[in-house]
């Protein structure tokens, strides 16, 4: 690990300013990217995994070497800290599940469906109480490793250019990586490398899960059920969380107009406002986890 108290002190530094400021609600990059993978994927759409690895190469690479070129130069660090904090989202992640949580405390059903939507792809017209609470949990537990853990774990491995390169491919899994007609072919590649580039970090996520709450079952729920879940990813991390905290999360849900059947995650009784809590803390405690690891490890590097 080069400049490994660099390193910490820059992610010490991106998450006391991600909890003050939260992310951009104004000029995000990342939306901007979105918008340029928008014209790339409408001027190179075919139905091929050929055309969605060249649109996958023109949205990522110029990127990833830009940030790489600028990583060279003087100053650096403020550019580490800049791309850190725009790529992870743990404060609005916290507010979004936040929102839901309040809305359901006071009844107000309708007002956390409109939250919850923010936060899940899935149809949330018709969802109850139970229904949004799941959603929210299970919302919070996923991106908790895409939104922050994923992100730490590549900005410690590989800097700003792995953080870049891992941000990138997240979002165009989340526009491509779909396998319903348009995209099984066309967006193959981008949901193949968010599998490949989330395979450690999900698994230290879904063991931080654990160690941040009830062990034996977390790990028990881990075994059991992780791999029945669509994602390889997903489900450790889901599972994991959900017996960390004991709530049963899963089941079928409505995704763009298709019901899915879905396994059951976790142990427990059914998701309410208490679990949305419950699922943020698992989160703080979880990052806390994260820094006293990356600081002890810091601290052994720096004596050998």
């Amino acid at each position: 690990m080069i400049n490994s108290y660099s390193i910490l002190l820059t992610v010490i530094s991106t998450l006391i300013l991600d909890h003050v400021l939260a992310e951009p609600k104004r000029f995000h990059p990342l939306v901007g990217f979105g918008n340029f993978a928008g014209i790339i994927e409408n001027r190179l759409y075919r139905d091929s995994r050929v055309a969605g690895v060249l649109a996958l190469m023109l949205c990522v690479l110029p990127l990833v070497l830009i940030v790489a070129a600028m990583s060279f130069l003087r100053g650096a660090w403020l550019l580490d800290i800049l791309v850190l904090y725009l790529a992870i989202g743990g404060r609005s992640l916290w507010l979004h599940a936040e929102q839901v949580r309040v809305s359901l405390v006071e009844g107000n059903l309708l007002t956390a469906r409109e939250q919850v939507a923010y936060l899940v792809s899935r149809e949330v017209e018709m969802l109850d109480e139970e229904g949004v609470a799941k959603a929210t949990v299970e919302s919070v537990l996923e991106n908790g490793n895409d939104a922050i853990f994923a992100a730490l774990f590549w900005f410690v491995i590989a800097g700003a250019p792995g953080v870049v390169l891992y941000r990138l491919v997240n979002t165009l899994d989340a526009m491509w990586g779909y396998r319903h007609a348009r995209y099984a072919r066309f967006g193959w590649a981008a949901a193949r490398l968010d599998d490949v580039l989330n395979y450690i970090p999900a698994r230290l996520t879904a063991f931080s899960y654990a160690l941040a709450g009830n062990f034996r079952r977390s790990i028990d729920c881990w075994r059991r059920q992780a791999y029945n879940w669509k994602s390889p990813n997903a489900g450790p991390v889901m599972s994991a969380g959900a017996g960390s905290i004991g709530v049963l999360l899963g089941g079928a849900e409505v995704y763009h107009g298709e019901l899915q059947s879905r396994p059951s995650l976790g142990y427990g009784p059914a998701a309410d406002a208490r679990a949305i809590g419950n699922a943020q803390s698992l989160i703080q405690r979880s990052l806390l986890i994260w820094i006293m690891a990356l600081f002890l490890t810091t601290l052994l590097w720096n004596t050998l």
